[in-house]
């Protein structure tokens, strides 16, 4: 994978997306922002299967339009602008989980994200062996003196 890989990081908050984008960023992918679902879906749609996103990274609780909202209806576009989404959210019970799940996403993780396992998760989803081999060897052994 290179800079080609485009990433969408939706979320309501800056402070969460600069750091996402800045995580994604130094990964050596590129990185576009929404502030919630319905930017999202504007940015998708104007895209189109021209330059299509590669994976989606998206909060839950935002204005206008969810992110199981958001998912819902990414999932009910055409086939071009299908990719995985990232599910990251303070939401932590077990029931966020499945209905992101159901929602369409294909990983959810809790918020804040630990970097490394942030990309790597993104990495996995992209299929970039390279930066997941990255991430994986900077996230500590359990047990081990690293």
């Amino acid at each position: 994978m290179t800079s080609t890989t485009r990433i969408l990081v939706v979320d309501d908050a800056a402070t969460v997306r600069m750091y996402h984008r800045k995580l994604l960023g130094d990964a050596g992918w590129s990185t576009d922002e929404a502030v919630n679902g319905m930017e999202a879906l504007e940015k998708v749609v104007a895209a189109g299967d021209q330059r299509p996103f590669d994976l989606y990274v998206v909060d839950i609780n935002m204005p206008k339009l969810d992110g199981y909202g958001f998912v819902r209806e990414l999932r009910r576009l055409q086939a071009a602008v299908q990719a995985p989404v990232m599910m990251v959210s303070t939401e932590s019970q077990l029931q966020d989980a499945e209905a992101a799940r159901q929602a369409g996403a294909n990983c959810y993780m809790i918020k804040p994200a630990r970097p490394a396992e942030l990309v790597l998760s993104a990495a996995l989803l992209l299929g970039d062996g390279p930066a997941a081999a990255r991430a994986a060897a900077s996230i500590p052994v359990k047990g081990s003196q690293r």
